[in-house]
């Protein structure tokens, strides 16, 4: 039986229409805290930018990185479109627990 895969492009946003940041990663739960604490990355840390407004599942890296490649080079409008259509409030997605589990997808894979 093949073992599952779990791959993820998100974006996260300082706040309200703030800074954004695309990232992709195998474990969501663990790459969203290490953004919080500042050590996920050195833009993410400069510009807070810590709240998760927009995910998308893959099962396979290859499609994740290629997703991410593609909205890492689109207008920003697009992206806060991306983000709008299924988070219009820009709420942060991310669970306040301390073992976070986030599974699905609140964007469509595969655009």
């Amino acid at each position: 039986m093949a073992r599952e895969h779990n791959y993820y492009v998100y974006m996260l946003a300082s706040r309200l229409g703030g800074t954004l940041y695309v990232g992709v990663t195998s474990d969501i739960a663990f790459r969203v805290s290490q953004h919080r604490e500042g050590v996920g990355s050195k833009f993410t840390a400069r510009y807070g930018v810590k709240r998760l407004v927009w995910y998308e599942h893959h099962s396979e890296i290859t499609s994740a990185i290629a997703r991410e490649k593609r909205i890492k080079k689109w207008p920003r409008k697009w992206k806060v479109q991306l983000i709008e259509a299924g988070n219009p409030n820009w709420a942060d997605l991310f669970p306040s627990s301390s073992t976070p589990v986030i599974t699905g997808s609140p964007g469509q894979a595969g655009r």
